[in-house]
């Protein structure tokens, strides 16, 4: 098994600024780290993959029976205070991002909890801010950001999802691996985008067994 720091999880405080969230560098240590690596596909095209759509080694399927698990869920609804029983989960794994990716945004209203999985080395592009991403203050301006992500060394990132999440990335082309889990509700918008995900997740398991 991925030895991840839930314990690093747990005592790292919830900020406040913009809006309520937690950054945990290192969540996946960094032997684990490079074993999750070899275990991915080589993605070299935009999108989000269910990863039923993919072949991945066990050290990236254990991360991520991990995340959907019950411990990951207990620690995030105890640190932001939220009733995540019985919450359907969607995740996706991300490859590449391109000349499109990064515009300001807030999650849709289905999710109800995001956590994004930074699965990167460190290389210069990150090091100049790009891909990077932004917390934001408000919609209107990518640089008024209260907080940055550098998208590597297992960095974990979990904000609760609400009109004021705003955020976004400098432009960046090339490999950039992450992976995003969301506890979504219950209503009609959550069970339509989960019928979407699991539909994606057969089709792109046609395209790559083609």
């Amino acid at each position: 098994m991925i030895d991840l720091d839930y314990r690093k999880f747990a005592e790292t405080p919830v900020a406040t600024e913009p809006f309520p969230h937690l950054v945990v560098p290192d969540f996946v240590p960094e032997t684990g780290l490079r074993d999750v690596l070899t275990a991915l596909p080589k993605l070299k095209k935009g999108g989000s993959f269910p990863p039923d759509s993919l072949r991945l080694g066990e050290p990236a399927r254990d991360l991520i029976g991990q995340l959907q698990g019950d411990r990951l869920r207990d620690l995030i609804a105890d640190r932001f205070n939220l009733d995540l029983g019985g919450a359907p989960t969607m995740l996706t794994l991300r490859g590449w991002t391109s000349e499109r990716d990064g515009r300001i945004h807030c999650d849709s209203t289905a999710k109800r909890v995001t956590v994004l999985l930074y699965l990167n080395p460190e290389i210069e592009a990150f090091g100049r801010q790009e891909g990077c991403l932004r917390l934001l203050r408000g919609p209107g301006d990518l640089e008024d950001y209260a907080v940055e992500v550098a998208p590597v060394n297992g960095t974990l990132l979990v904000f609760p999802n609400n009109a004021s999440a705003w955020h976004g990335h400098r432009r960046f082309v090339g490999q950039r691996y992450s992976i995003q889990l969301n506890y979504m509700t219950t209503d009609d918008k959550a069970r339509s985008e989960l019928r979407r995900h699991r539909f994606s997740a057969f089709v792109k398991r046609l395209t790559m067994a083609a």
